[in-house]
């Protein structure tokens, strides 16, 4: 059984849904349903296809513990928090609820779409334990779980050939079907379905970023917050070939045999899955796996659909942490090798291209971080690299996110995690993931605290964030919270300073213009 916070568990309490009847928790102030499908299990015939509706059942179904994670391998990112022991399978297409009470209140919908690189998370890890949220705010939370890797997301052409059939986006299609399972299902947990707002860090903002693009997703959300991530991650059609060929050549099958992959162990599929994800695929200078336009799911790029305004309405925070990249500083073996020459090649590799006038685009952007940082940061070459890739993959994304959905919104938000961990002697810095705890305002617990810190500034940053998400919800982002444009990009500072800043690191920033 799978439950959260302090205090005696109340008996069972019972909500309608459109499948059949639920019977969950009750807990300090707080009804949590876990488990609910919201799709048919992905497996056999259904494995590698859009989600198929959910069966409805007869009688009253416990909700009492929560549905499989997606299969996956163990992440460093899950040890360092301690989570990841969940229960694995196929059978993953389900989502937990927290809600003050299965009432009429019609309160804001909040909708959790878990990270992990696409290949790794679950909704249901107790990082996004979703009681205080709801505790604090009077909101309903959903956190969804979705297919991962080589089962969520290969894009294969021959998919497309079956009928109803599409290459690939499969993760991306669960959480539409989720959020149409929120639509239908809201009210009856005490929810407006009107009043949607969807969030996720990492993967999950970069789903999120997918969604603002993709039509089929029209009218379900009337908010956005992407932590980390925005609408840069959709392959091209070449590039999810690529990605493809390599996924077919690593099992030993054709480019055509969907029945071969239908047949394949989970196992076979995650060590394949495994080996393309350590290969140096030239093509690919995003992640392996992630959303790709297919003509159908997503007609175009995320980016150009949003700024054609495909989501007209939607209200948008899109923030970074200051560096995101140092998290992956861990893995990278040759790092702390980094010279002037080997920054320079890894650099031509993932910025590719000249500008007309100003040469290479990697020799600008490096040597325009290094006269940037001079006096105000280090300008070692493995300091140079985490700052280039942390804006590459995240911070210039989301801010070209801002910029293409602002014309079509009320209002956008941007912010700039900067509190920095603690965690091994203060090496990871501001890195990626460290803002999720203080956004559930999960920062206790052993781990946890080794990776956030402790004490009143830890409590209170967490405070001071979760009540920002929670006030956007309801329709505010906080007074002192300007919105986004261009002639002053002013960003909310989050850290054990908080300010509002006008153009906070433009240097870097005009660094990439001109570059795709």
């Amino acid at each position: 059984m799978q439950t959260s916070g302090a205090g005696a568990v109340e008996p069972g309490i019972e909500v309608e849904t459109k499948q059949g009847r639920a019977r969950g928790l009750h807990r300090d102030g707080v009804s949590v349903f876990r488990g609910l499908p919201y799709a048919a299990p992905p497996v056999g015939a259904l494995r590698f296809r859009p989600p198929a509706p959910p069966e409805p059942w007869s009688g009253v179904r416990d909700a009492i513990s929560s549905g499989p994670a997606a299969p996956q391998v163990p992440s460093m990112l899950a040890a360092m928090l301690g989570t990841g022991s969940e229960e694995q399978g196929e059978d993953c297409l389900s989502l937990d609820v927290f809600t003050p009470g299965p009432d009429a209140g019609r309160r804001p919908v909040l909708v959790w779409l878990h990270g992990g690189g696409f290949t790794g998370g679950a909704g249901s890890q107790s990082i996004y334990d979703g009681s205080r949220m709801v505790r604090r705010g009077d909101v309903v939370l959903v956190n969804v779980t979705y297919r991962l890797g080589i089962l969520g997301w290969l894009p294969l052409r021959a998919f497309a050939a079956e009928e109803g059939g599409v290459a690939g986006n499969f993760g991306l299609l669960d959480q539409i079907a989720a959020l149409r399972w929120v639509r239908d299902n809201a009210a009856a947990f005490g929810g407006d379905p009107d009043n949607v707002t969807v969030f996720g860090e990492s993967a999950g903002a970069m789903s999120v970023g997918a969604l603002l693009g993709c039509p089929d997703a029209r009218g379900l959300f009337r908010g956005a917050i992407l932590q980390s991530g925005a609408a840069d991650n959709a392959h091209d059609p070449d590039t999810a070939d690529v990605v493809a060929r390599a996924v077919t050549d690593a099992l030993g099958l054709a480019d055509d045999d969907v029945a071969g992959l239908r047949a394949r162990s989970v196992d076979a599929i995650l060590a394949a899955q495994q080996k393309v994800l350590e290969m140096r695929i030239p093509e690919v200078r995003q992640l392996a796996f992630q959303p790709s336009v297919d003509g159908r799911v997503l007609p175009r790029r995320p980016l150009e659909s949003i700024a054609s305004g495909n989501a007209a309405g939607v209200r948008v925070i899109a923030g970074t942490n200051l560096d995101e990249y140092k998290l992956w500083g861990l893995t990278d073996k040759r790092v702390s090798e980094l010279d002037e020459e080997r920054l320079l090649r890894r650099c031509r590799v993932l910025i590719p291209g000249e500008h007309p006038q100003h040469g290479s685009h990697a020799e600008r952007v490096v040597d325009a971080y290094r006269r940037a940082r001079e006096g105000r940061a280090s300008t070692e070459p493995r300091e140079l690299w985490f700052a280039i890739e942390s804006d590459r993959l995240f911070r210039i994304p989301a801010q070209r996110l801002l910029e293409a959905q602002a014309p079509h919104a009320p209002a956008v938000h941007a912010y700039l995690f900067t509190w920095e961990s603690p965690a091994l002697g203060g090496m990871l810095g501001s890195c990626h993931a460290l803002d999720v705890p203080f956004v559930f305002d999960a920062v206790e617990g052993d781990a946890v605290r080794r990776f956030v810190g402790e004490g009143p500034e830890v409590t209170e940053l967490a405070g001071v964030m979760q009540q920002a998400w929670l006030g956007f919800a309801r329709g505010a982002a906080p007074a002192d919270w300007p919105v986004y444009e261009t002639t002053r990009r002013e960003t909310w500072v989050l850290g054990r300073e908080r300010r509002v800043e006008s153009a906070p690191l433009e240097a870097e920033r005009v660094a990439w213009d001109g570059v795709g």
